[in-house]
């Protein structure tokens, strides 16, 4: 395909609060006659950041998961996919990242499918910064330093609240740890839209010098391997080996309680199965985007003795210490792989009577377990007076933890929408849109930061009800 025909992409980072949600507004609010599909991706439980988001006539898709790197891609797959079946409703697309993501695992779904390659073409990577934490944010994590460097343009947002010398040595620091990129000063993220639309700015190369294993993505899955298995039934097990050795049903002594031990997994272990070419390493290679894809769906929990199909079917398997056996219907000889989230190691995870015929780790991922998303959703109307009192008690006694509040409110006696938005002790709310006519009010508020309380929250929300 030329590249003309080529679906040019922007993709919008920056940490939370920064103001990318403004620019996104800015330029859905312009007249330069694109069509334009929005892919949004938000850190947390309840979807927010698409109610914010004003525009008639764009197409608005939102991913919503708890993952801060990773799993974004599965998701991102998953919607460019469906994208393509409606090519001709869009010119553009710009995918806003959740602003606790490192932009590289986004950026990599570009280059690394070949069917994406042909039709899409990353033009521009846009990095926000909020001027006035920027280097708190530096100095405490490194999601902002990532986004720095990555980025082709960026905008030093709120260029209003710090004085001329701060952002002279902002600047400077910026430009130590990415010394290519177009830096523009802006206050509520008003840029030219030529700066961030149709640039033509990214460098593969360069985003190699920044990160040598840029074209080596992280996954949602830490192990393959690929097995050749007859027709009919086999034993997936974890656990013990004496556990392995004697059969037992569904009223078996031990539990499935998770918690105080080493192999305990909430939620059950993912696992995808999936038919192949050959049990081989490069089929099994070949079956890593298909299972990329199937860990992007919704997970099908399993308990001890349940069924595995092999399909597109990303699976939660019940694991315990005392240990734990699935079936696993067969349906047709043949060649299939198994990714599994975490190495086969850490569970005694094995299949009865089969050894791998190739086998592959993948880097491991891990999480600032301290950094945490609270999300609320609620229809009940709320009492303003006491929503304030409650907002500003959080921002005078939580603020430096809570880097990122954000919300549509249903107020008692009022017709229209209540939009507010949080940066650690920076607020700002005001009455936007009527609410649709017809549709259900629903307060939705989302809290990101440190150490959060969710008990604390919802009670202080529950206290805001009229």
């Amino acid at each position: 395909m030329a590249t003309t025909d080529r679906v040019p992409v922007t993709v919008l980072t920056g940490f939370l609060g920064s103001g990318k949600t403004t620019l996104l507004n800015r330029i859905l609010s312009e007249n330069h006659g694109k069509r334009i599909a929005v892919i949004e991706n938000e850190f947390g439980e309840v979807g927010v950041d698409h109610q914010l988001v004003i525009g008639a006539e764009e197409e608005i898709f939102e991913t919503n998961n708890g993952c801060i790197c990773c799993t974004v891609r599965g998701d991102l797959l998953r919607i460019l996919g469906q994208l393509l079946k409606r090519r001709d409703k869009f010119d553009y697309i710009i995918v806003e990242t959740t602003g606790m993501a490192d932009p590289g695992p986004v950026a990599q779904t570009f280059f690394l499918d070949d069917d994406f390659k042909r039709q899409f073409l990353l033009d521009v990577i846009v990095t926000v910064i909020d001027a006035r934490h920027i280097e708190k944010h530096l100095d405490e994590m490194k999601e902002p330093g990532e986004q720095v460097a990555f980025a082709d343009v960026i905008l030093l947002n709120k260029t209003d609240l710090v004085t001329e010398s701060e952002l002279e040595r902002i600047e400077r620091r910026i430009r130590a740890m990415n010394g290519t990129a177009k830096i523009f000063r802006t206050q509520n993220a008003n840029v030219p839209i030529d700066r961030v639309l149709d640039v033509g700015a990214f460098d593969l190369q360069r985003a190699l010098a920044v990160d040598g294993s840029f074209l080596e993505p992280e996954y949602l899955f830490e192990w393959g391997g690929m097995y050749e298995l007859l027709a009919g039934r086999f034993t997936l097990r974890t656990g013990s080996e004496a556990h392995a050795h004697h059969d037992h049903h569904h009223e078996h002594d031990h539990d499935h309680d998770h918690h105080g031990h080493d192999h305990a997994h909430a939620g059950g272990l993912g696992l995808v199965m999936l038919a192949a070419s050959a049990a081989d390493a490069v089929a099994l290679d070949a079956s890593i985007e298909p299972a990329v894809r199937a860990f992007a769906e919704e997970a099908k929990t399993v308990a001890c003795g349940g069924h595995i199909v092999p399909g597109n079917t990303r699976y939660a398997i019940d694991v315990d210490h005392d240990g734990s056996h699935f079936d696993i219907e067969v349906s047709k000889a043949g060649a299939y792989a198994v990714f599994c989230e975490h190495a086969p190691a850490e569970f005694d995870l094995r299949i009865d009577g089969v050894r791998p015929a190739a086998q592959r780790a993948f880097a491991s991922h891990h999480h600032d377990e301290e950094i945490s998303s609270i999300g609320i959703s609620d229809p009940r109307p709320l009492d303003a007076k006491k929503v304030n009192d409650w907002l500003s008690y959080l921002l005078q006694s939580r603020g430096a933890d809570i880097f990122r509040m954000k919300g549509v409110l249903s107020l008692e006696g009022e017709d229209r929408r209540y939009v507010f938005h949080g940066v650690h002790m920076m607020f700002d709310g005001q009455l936007e849109r009527p609410w649709p006519s017809g549709a259900m009010r629903r307060n939705t508020l989302v809290f990101i930061g440190r150490k959060l309380d969710r008990q604390e929250l919802e009670a202080g929300f529950h206290s805001c009800t009229a």
